[in-house]
């Protein structure tokens, strides 16, 4: 039995992870999901690698008045990291004794540099557009959000996504340097969506192996699979705690 901590990205709640939580949990694995404070216009990263290991502690101080001693796990630590949770994924895994970090469609940080600035710094617009003209999209054009990010995800799940678990989202996080001097020692493998058209497959193999040396794993899915593919995900993540 594992302990996996889902991170979510921007904008969001951590409902997202439910259909990925609910598959762990049924092969026997625990799970915690929390809420960064995405609204929070005090909160940089440092606040939201907080949030994070705030909830794994009160996991464990839950588990110290059940099963088992506080602290005292049955397997491994590993923290799931989705788009922008790759900026307080690594955060993480500076504090906590985190076994496996697995970045699913997920930024990528260079120590001092800025969510705001990583755009410009990795030539995600080129890519972008580059990546939209092949899908036929004209430069410029506003597609749907469902189109987007949602394409190969259940209609209802996506309905109720957008309904009712958009979040407004501060700009303060995007002005904080990433704090790490370098990427923590800890095993990292990165695992790849390859219908995304939001951040497009040839940008993250690029990406990944430019930031982090590693050939990313690839998997069906949307900029959301963990909504879309959750079995699958689960295999995945099973298959990676197998091989440590």
């Amino acid at each position: 039995m594992a302990t996996f901590v889902l991170i979510h990205g921007a904008a969001a709640d951590s409902w997202c992870w439910e259909p990925l939580a609910a598959e762990l949990r049924g092969r026997g694995h625990e799970v915690v999901a929390p809420d960064l404070p995405c609204e929070d216009d005090t909160a940089g990263l440092a606040e939201y690698a907080d949030a994070v290991v705030a909830a794994v502690s009160s996991s464990d101080a839950s588990a110290a008045a059940s099963e088992r001693p506080a602290g005292d796990r049955t397997g491994p630590l590993v923290v799931v990291a989705h788009s922008f949770g790759g900026f307080t994924g690594p955060l993480v895994c500076a504090r906590l004794p985190v076994d496996l970090l697995v970045m699913l469609q997920a930024q990528v940080p260079a120590p001092g540099e800025t969510p705001g600035a990583w755009w410009e710094s990795t030539g995600y617009p080129e890519a972008r557009r580059e990546s939209d003209r092949a899908r036929g999209v004209a430069e410029g054009a506003e597609e749907d959000e469902r189109a987007l990010f949602l394409h190969d995800t259940p209609p209802a799940l996506a309905e109720e996504l957008l309904t009712e678990h958009e979040r407004r989202q501060s700009a303060t996080p995007f002005g904080t340097p990433w704090p790490l001097d370098s990427w923590p020692q800890v095993p990292t493998r990165f695992l790849l969506a390859t219908g995304d058209r939001f951040f497009p497959p040839a940008f993250l193999r690029r990406l990944v192996q430019d930031r982090l040396g590693l050939r990313p794993d690839e998997m069906p899915g949307d900029h959301l699979p963990m909504l879309g593919h959750p079995e699958e995900l689960a295999e995945r993540l099973e298959a990676y705690l197998a091989a440590l």
